[in-house]
C-alpha cells in the first residue's frame, strides 16, 4: 500500500514541477507516467491476487493440540463436550446459521479437562457428575 502511495505522490510532484518549469514538456511526461502507473498497478494487483500469504487461514492449516488429561481442542466449532465422570454437557445448543470461520492460528488445550476451539463453543461440562 505504501509503495502505491509513494508512487502517486512522486508522480504528482513530478507533474507539478514539470508543469511549472515547462508546460509543453509536461504532456508527454504525463502520458509516460500514466502508462507506467497503469502497468505497475496491474503488476501489484496480479501479485496480490495470485501471490501466497503464509499468514492466512486459506494457505495454512492451523495446529490443533490437546495435551492435558481429558482435554479437547478443535480447529472449528464445538457443539457439546463433557469431560468429567458421569457428566453431561446438556443438549446441543443451536449453533449459528453461518458456520464460524476456522481458526487462523494455533488452537491449544493444555490443562487437565481444558477445552479450546477455533470457532464457537456451545455447551461444555468439565466437572464430575453426581
Amino acid at each position: 500500500m505504501w509503495t502505491g502511495v509513494g508512487l502517486c505522490v512522486a508522480g504528482a510532484v513530478g507533474l507539478i514541477v514539470g508543469g511549472v518549469l515547462n508546460v509543453d514538456a509536461a504532456d508527454p511526461w504525463a502520458s509516460v507516467a500514466g502508462g507506467a502507473a497503469g502497468l505497475i498497478g496491474l503488476a501489484v494487483t496480479l501479485y496480490a491476487l495470485l501471490g501466497t500469504d503464509s499468514g492466512t487461514a486459506t494457505t495454512t492449516t492451523p495446529s490443533v493440540t490437546a495435551s492435558g488429561a481429558r482435554s479437547v481442542a478443535a480447529g472449528g466449532g464445538i457443539g457439546a463436550v463433557a469431560t468429567g465422570d458421569g457428566a453431561t454437557a446438556g443438549p446441543v445448543p443451536t449453533m449459528p446459521a453461518s458456520p464460524s470461520r476456522p481458526a487462523s492460528g494455533p488452537v491449544t488445550a493444555s490443562g487437565e479437562r481444558s477445552v479450546a476451539a477455533g470457532g464457537d463453543i456451545g455447551s461444555v461440562s468439565t466437572g464430575d457428575g453426581a
